[in-house]
């Protein structure tokens, strides 16, 4: 089936309301209401948490078979290491996400995995 440039910008706007409801709809939503301070506190916490989640299922679990992998992985281990370090000194959540691409890139082209 080949789609004309209309069927694509029909998917694009469609695209965006989809993306959009989820963002605007709790806006709405809480813009009305008072937010428990406990749950303000809490929310700080769910960036880190999703960004660790992610990062330690790319660097223990190989996705393709679902196990756990080795060492074969050596160059992203030393890459999580640097930016663990970077992240610590430096506070900065992209300062750190720089680091650990660069190092990735750097690394896989010295470290045999």
């Amino acid at each position: 089936m080949h789609m004309s440039s209309w069927d694509h910008f029909i998917l694009v706007v469609l695209s965006m309301l989809v993306a959009l409801g989820p963002r605007l709809l709790p806006m709405k939503f809480f813009t009305t209401r008072k937010i428990p301070e406990w749950f303000n506190e809490w929310m700080k916490y769910v960036p880190v948490s999703l960004f660790t989640a992610l990062v330690v299922k790319d660097l223990f679990i190989n996705s393709k078979i679902y196990t756990f992998v080795g060492f074969e992985y050596v160059a992203k281990l030393l890459a999580a290491v640097l930016v663990v370090i970077v992240a610590y000194k430096s506070r900065s959540m992209g300062l750190s996400v720089v680091c650990g691409l660069v190092a990735v890139a750097l690394l896989t082209m010295v470290v045999p995995g």
